[in-house]
Formats: structure tokens, C-alpha cells, sequence
């Protein structure tokens, strides 16, 4: 009968040891250390401040609900911003106020009820270590009658029915924060006009120029078709956007990206032959998913590249969703060239920009 190997613990050696069907361990592996780890268990258990003094666990109480309430005040200051600092006037100062102030009442809803939870948390509920032991499921009627015994002592400890004011500016926090949310939803769109109006209409017409986007409110120098080599891009907005009343959305509407291919590797439609020039097209740059901007294009492939849901559609075919979440073909600009030899549009878009929604009539 071969022997294996067996611990001798008082002198942290390896003797031999019968076993059936054992064999020798081999060379390095029959080592086996006499100075392991021991477990330390729990530290002494450290009372808090809290615990000690009842007039700083006041305090404490006095702190949490108070920041449950300021977690209230800037849920109601944030729609109260919405409603006071309005940006219908497109003016730069009214924006910057009423983001300013909308995002300062948020920070406020959302931080202090944070802060407040934590707080409470960690300066009132009961501190004391247990151990949670798991069970195999499912329960049977004594463990879940043990649970109920968890909750009802999770409610006493942490005090939640009997501090009646930290309990009720809690709930009151909870139900303030979405409001911000909820009364910025109604923003999404205008009431009082048809949104297949707003979004099919932008500000490019027949003749209008093709100028560069500077970003921001900037509008660049007009494009000729000269400067257009083949596998740039440009970003592209009309000449005539200063003149906008509400700038940054009709600059949001009327944003293009402008490419030249060989002639020969575009496949046209009939009706659609004559909205490129010499190799030269132009497409929303606003995607047909959810309005991201389609900012990337490949050169090789001829791809336009959506970075936020990864939309591809190909610029070669009419600008057809190829890859991604989209479900219609980026809009294309109808382009010319004028007298002078700048780039200019035959008219508007001949469908509505951007995401697709139930309103659309096509």
C-alpha cells in the first residue's frame, strides 16, 4: 500500500502517511507553513459621539432633516428658475442665467437629500456589527416570520416612525427632487406649434451660401467648390445665420456636412441628380436616431459615423443607414453653385431634420 504524505503540526514537517491509492507528493509541493494567518475577529466595538451624548444625536437629527429640506428648497428654486429665467429669447445672457440657476436648484435637491441619507446613516441609525447569514431559498414560515423581526428592528433602530421630522422631510425630499425633471419635460417641444413645421423648415432657401461653422454663434467665410477637394469634409451652416432670431436653434436645424467624391461612385435617384455638384454633397448633419450630430466621416469607406449610438450611413448611397440604431436616411441639402463659384442651396431640406417621432407625414 503506497503512502502519502501527512502533516506533522508541532513541527510544521511532512510525514509519510498511508492512505489507499495514495502517492508521493512531488518535489515542492509537500510544504506546509505552521505560521498561517489567524482570523483577528471583529475590533472592539467604538462607540460614536452620538451614542455618548444626546444632545449632539439632537443636533445630528436637527442637521439630517435640515438638509431633507434644503434638498426641498431646491427642487421647488429649480422650477421656479424654469419658470422665472426663460431662454424663448435666444438672448446668450438669458440662457447662461437660466442654466445657472436651474442647475444650481438640482445640485441642491439632489445633494442635500444625499448628504442627509448618509448622515443619518452613519450619526443616528444603530451602530453595532451582526452577521447576516444566508439560507437556501425558499424560506420557510420561521424565516420569514425572522425577516418581518429584521424590519420591525431596522424600523426602531433607524428611527424612521418614531423621528417624525426626519421621516417626514425625507419623504417630502423624495417626492420634490423629480420635479425639476418633470417641468423641464415640457420644454422638449413648443405647445403651440406643429413640430413637422419647426423641423422641415430651417433657414436654408434657394441661393443661400454654404459657409463654414466656426462654432458657437461663429459663421466662417462662404465655400467654393474649388476649395471642396475629394475626401474632405466641411461643417457647413448658411451665410445668413447672424441674422436668426433664436441663433442656436436654427443653427441646431440647419447644420451640414459637406463632402466631395468621385462623381462615378455616387448612385443617384433620377429626382435626385441634380442636388449634387461635380462630386459634391451635403447632408444633415443631425442624426435621424436621437439628434446626436454625425460628426465623423470616413474617408476610405464613405461612411458617416454617429459617436454617441454608432448610426453609419453611407454617403455614396444617398446617405442610407447601413450599421446602428437609425431607421431613416440622413436628409440631403439640394447644392449648386451660384455666378461666382460659390457653393450655394437650391432651396430647404425636402423633409424634416433630425430624429424620427409619430408626427412625421413621412
Amino acid at each position: 500500500m503506497a503512502e502519502a504524505a501527512k502533516y506533522n503540526g508541532s513541527e510544521g514537517a511532512v510525514v509519510p502517511a498511508e492512505g489507499h491509492g495514495a502517492v508521493a507528493p512531488a518535489a515542492g509541493t509537500a510544504v506546509i507553513a505552521t505560521d498561517a494567518v489567524q482570523n483577528p475577529g471583529l475590533p472592539p466595538h467604538r462607540k460614536r459621539v452620538t451614542d455618548l451624548d444626546p444632545k449632539v444625536e439632537k443636533r445630528a437629527e436637527r442637521t439630517v432633516y435640515t438638509l431633507f429640506y434644503v434638498s426641498i428648497a431646491g427642487s421647488l428654486g429649480a422650477v421656479l428658475a424654469y419658470m422665472f429665467f426663460p431662454i424663448e429669447s435666444g438672448d446668450l445672457w438669458d440662457i447662461r442665467l437660466h442654466t445657472m440657476f436651474v442647475g444650481v436648484g438640482m445640485t441642491l435637491s439632489l445633494l442635500a437629500v444625499g448628504i442627509g441619507a448618509v448622515h443619518w446613516g452613519k450619526a443616528i441609525m444603530a451602530d453595532h456589527e451582526s452577521i447576516d447569514e444566508r439560507h437556501p431559498v425558499p424560506s420557510d414560515s420561521a424565516t420569514r416570520a425572522e425577516a418581518v423581526e429584521v424590519f420591525t428592528l431596522a424600523n426602531e433602530e433607524s428611527g424612521f416612525s418614531r423621528r417624525s421630522l426626519v421621516r417626514n422631510s425625507l419623504i417630502g425630499a423624495l417626492i420634490a427632487f423629480p420635479l425639476p425633471g418633470i417641468t423641464l419635460l415640457r420644454g422638449l417641444a413648443p405647445q403651440d406649434q406643429d413640430p413637422v413645421t419647426l423641423l422641415k423648415h430651417t433657414m436654408w432657401e434657394e441661393g443661400i451660401r454654404l459657409a463654414r461653422d466656426t462654432g458657437g454663434y461663429g459663421v466662417g467665410g462662404a465655400i467654393r467648390a474649388a476649395d471642396v477637394t475629394i475626401g474632405s469634409v466641411f461643417h457647413v451652416v448658411p451665410e445668413n445665420l447672424s441674422q436668426a432670431t433664436n441663433l442656436l436653434d436654427e443653427k441646431a436645424k440647419a447644420v451640414v456636412l459637406l463632402m466631395r467624391l468621385e462623381p462615378e461612385k455616387l448612385k443617384e435617384r433620377d429626382e435626385r441628380k441634380g442636388w449634387s455638384y461635380d462630386g459634391i454633397v451635403a447632408y444633415s448633419k443631425v442624426c435621424t436616431h436621437v439628434g446626436c450630430p454625425v460628426a465623423l466621416y470616413e474617408q476610405h469607406t464613405h461612411h458617416l459615423l454617429c459617436p454617441c449610438h454608432q448610426s453609419q450611413f453611407d454617403v455614396t448611397d444617398e446617405a442610407k443607414v447601413i450599421f446602428g440604431p437609425a431607421k431613416r436616411p440622413l436628409p440631403q441639402l439640394p447644392i449648386t453653385v451660384d455666378d461666382e463659384g460659390y457653393l450655394v442651396a437650391q432651396s430647404d431640406f425636402q423633409e424634416p431634420v433630425g430624429p424620427s417621432f409619430w408626427e412625421r407625414l413621412k
